[in-house]
């Protein structure tokens, strides 16, 4: 589908295991989670991640 898992974790809480993946954009990630959760056996929580620096750099004000 266009995503690739980065890396997986068991993790112990409310969740059961938890994904890293890439996707090449947010309305890919968002198909593949519908596709998943549609067959009723998990729940997703999607959580998009910015790289830091970008972050950052989208902080800083750039008046003219």
């Amino acid at each position: 589908m266009g995503v690739r898992v980065l890396d997986q974790w068991a993790v112990i809480g409310p969740y059961d295991f938890v994904n890293v993946v890439e996707a090449p954009d947010l309305v890919t990630i968002a198909r593949v989670s519908a596709e998943l959760s549609a067959r009723g056996t998990v729940r997703i929580m999607t959580l998009p991640a910015i790289p830091i620096d970008e972050f950052i750099a989208g902080l800083v004000r750039h008046d003219s």
